[in-house]
Parts: C-alpha cells; structure tokens; sequence
C-alpha cells in the first residue's frame, strides 16, 4: 500500500532525525521512513497523511489549519521546481535516491525556504542539512528505487 504523504512533508522527510512532536509521532514517522527506505511508493494527498495520522485525532489538531495546508501549496511548488513528480490524485511515485539528493541540495543551499517559513521545526532542520545529512534517517536503497 502506497505511503499517503502531504506535499509539505516532503520536505520533512529530508531531515527526519527521530524527533517530533510526540513518541507515538515519533514510531509512527520511523516506521513511514522505513518503509520509503525500503522502496514502498508515495502517493500525496491533500490534507493528514499517514505522518499526521497520531496526531489527527487531537483536539485542535495543526494537521487540519489552514496554514499548514497553504505550507502544503508553497512545498508543492517548491518540490515541482526542483524535480519532477507526479501530483495526480491517486499517482503513485517512488522518492528514488536521484530525486532526493536532488532535493536535499536545493534545501541545504537555499537561505529562504519559503514553504518551511515560520514552521516550528525550521533550525533543527537547518542544522540536519548543514551536516550533510548525517543525522537523517532516510537513506533509501537505489536498488529498489524504480517508478511505478
């Protein structure tokens, strides 16, 4: 089953170093990298993901505010000028290596993240990038990287 993913956690998933909001956020998000370390596909869906699924059912859940959804918007775009993928609902695609070296330059060069402006998480990440990605825990086999 493809891996529901929101258009800003792409970006995420780029520094994922084990923190989060939670621990059950946190087993949750290892798992989800696993499985894209593994190969699994990635489908993006508008609104929680399969990342936000602990937290969804929150009083008040972030998941569902309408700035996170306009953080989705800005990624999208951000993503789509850096590497091709497909958003058709219900397309499924796979992050292969390429597309995520690809990504994580842009994102350790640029200054001005404009999807990640304002979001809690944006130093940590910073600092993930700056060491190369060393603490990130996404590290996919190429192997097992191909398009569906």
């Amino acid at each position: 089953m493809p891996i529901r993913l929101r258009a800003h956690h792409l970006l995420c998933i780029l520094t994922f170093k084990g923190e989060g909001y939670s621990h059950g956020f946190v087993a949750n998000y290892q798992k989800i990298v696993d499985r894209l370390n593994g190969g699994e596909p990635v489908i993006l869906v508008e609104g929680p993901d399969d990342i936000c699924a602990p937290l969804a059912c929150e009083k008040d859940a972030h998941c569902f505010n309408a700035s996170v959804r306009e953080r989705d918007i800005a990624a999208l775009r951000w993503v789509e000028d850096r590497v091709a993928i497909p958003h058709q609902p219900g397309a499924a695609f796979h992050l292969a290596p390429g597309t995520i070296a690809k990504l994580r330059h842009s994102f350790a060069n640029e200054t001005h993240r404009a999807p990640c402006l304002g979001c809690d998480w944006y130093d940590l990440c910073s600092h993930v990038a700056a060491d190369d990605y060393e603490q990130a825990l996404l590290k996919p086999r190429s192997a097992q990287m191909k398009r569906t």
